[in-house]
């Protein structure tokens, strides 16, 4: 054979066939791939971007469950209308969250106060009026002690003070008597001090006090005899004293001139 006839190839004939080899070949390739046919494992990691990714392509039966968690929510991404109801339990509520502003007006009524919720510290000055008080609910024991009872005994501890005068004139006149009432019981008769002068005071009877305020300790009726004229003896007879007052009688000294006592009493309940 005569090898003048074969071609000789040369570098540019060779580029050329192989460039149009593989145009051919990689449209075949293109133009082969079948629907349906590049799954997860014809995908690289990291292939799929944001960018990729056609809007309201994601749904929500995409995401597995407990896929979005806390870290991936937006600032105000929840909304009222996407929580459901019966969502947020006491457990959910933080510390603190709830605050006067947040509560509506009317909502917390009688029946969701505890026992003993309300106490005085919690009250308005003037909050509490007549209208609000049931009836018989003030009752003794709930008064303090400046104030007396209205019908039981005077309460341990309490004073009931007041003032005395007796005497009289007369030729044959060498006795006089009066008596006291206590404004409010007490549970049983007090001792008996006359204390004469006034100022001889004792623990049992500790003075009148600035401003004519007789003073007397618990258990005991305290005379203070400030005034008197003419006066032999002033006492209170064993008879005449008990829980309710008490009488006095005074004796003169000089006859057939007028006598009397004046002063201040004070009796405290044991």
């Amino acid at each position: 054979m005569n090898s003048r006839f074969l071609p000789k190839l040369s570098y540019s004939n060779v580029i050329a066939t192989m460039a149009l080899f593989i145009a051919l070949g990689g449209a075949a390739v293109a133009a082969g791939v079948p629907r349906n046919s590049v799954g997860p494992n014809q995908l690289k990691r990291g292939a799929v971007t944001p960018a990729k990714l056609r809007k309201a392509a994601v749904t929500s039966g995409k995401l597995a469950p407990k896929s979005v968690v806390a870290g991936k929510l937006g600032a105000n991404a929840v909304l009222p209308g996407n929580i459901g109801n019966g969502a947020i339990t006491s457990a959910k509520i933080g510390a603190g969250a709830v605050i006067a502003s947040s509560i509506k007006n009317g909502v917390i009524t009688t029946n969701k106060l505890n026992n003993n919720a309300v106490t005085t510290p919690k009250l308005a000055n003037e909050s509490v009026t007549t209208p609000i008080l049931a009836n018989g609910s003030v009752t003794p024991g709930k008064l303090s002690k400046e104030f007396g009872p209205l019908i039981s005994p005077l309460r341990s501890g309490q004073t009931l003070q007041g003032a005395f005068a007796v005497g009289g004139a007369g030729k044959d006149l060498t006795v006089a008597i009066g008596g006291e009432t206590y404004q409010f019981p007490l549970a049983n008769a007090p001792a008996v001090n006359v204390v004469n002068p006034a100022t001889a005071t004792t623990p049992a009877c500790p003075g009148l006090g600035s401003g004519q305020s007789p003073a007397a300790a618990a258990g005991n009726l305290c005379i203070y005899v400030t005034s008197p004229t003419n006066l032999k003896t002033l006492t209170v007879p064993p008879t005449s004293t008990s829980r309710f007052g008490f009488g006095l009688e005074a004796t003169i000294n000089e006859a057939e001139k007028a006598f009397s006592a004046y002063g201040q009493w004070a009796v405290t309940a044991p």
